[in-house]
């Protein structure tokens, strides 16, 4: 069994440190995507990425840094266990629609950022992987302004993170292969200015 995920609010207060700033779900999307990539040292480049080098941690940078180490362990157990476990890690349902939704934005950003980090290669996925990594490039243009929580879009957004889900999934089991070193400037860059916006 895997180790429980840590608190979505609780962490997301915690990487207030972080120079990134990214939210609870974004961080465990960049750590998904350098999984699924098969990225060297998956845990120690995601944790390079989001905080200063751990002998400078103070106390706030180090309790950050015990729930990205939980994090880690939970969500890669989450991966590698049976398609059904793996959860995204979003705020809970009684947080306001649109917080659900930036979240999920913020978690498909984050994927797509730790893809680039690695160096994927688009052009060499199978036809249903590209087709699932150009709908989560999609996913990440979402308009949230003026979303109202109604049960159409609750729907919508439950229709969402069960795709990303999957998205993740095949994208975590071609692995490897989706790896180029010559073309990770040009996801990477566009992750980049996705981060800068």
């Amino acid at each position: 069994m895997s180790l429980a995920a840590p608190d979505h609010d609780e962490l997301g207060r915690a990487l207030a440190v972080s120079e990134l700033s990214p939210s609870a779900s974004e961080a465990q999307g960049i750590y998904c995507g350098l999984v699924a990539a098969a990225a060297p040292e998956p845990q120690q480049r995601w944790l390079a990425e989001l905080l200063p080098a751990a002998d400078q941690d103070d106390a706030e940078t180090a309790h950050c840094r015990l729930l990205l180490q939980d994090l880690a362990e939970s969500t890669r157990g989450q991966l590698e266990g049976p398609a059904f476990g793996f959860d995204l890690l979003l705020p809970t349902e009684e947080r306001s629609l649109r917080d659900r939704a930036l979240a999920v934005h913020d978690w498909a950003r984050g994927f797509l950022f730790g893809l680039g980090l690695s160096g994927v290669d688009a052009t060499g996925l199978s036809p249903q992987t590209r087709e699932a990594f150009e709908d989560l490039m999609e996913v990440t243009r979402m308009d949230l302004d003026d979303l109202d929580d109604d049960e159409t879009n609750e729907q919508a957004l439950s229709d969402v993170v069960e795709f990303i889900r999957v998205a993740a999934l095949l994208l975590h089991e071609e692995g490897a292969t989706m790896t180029n070193p010559a073309t990770d400037h040009r996801l990477r860059q566009q992750t980049d200015e996705d981060h800068s916006r």
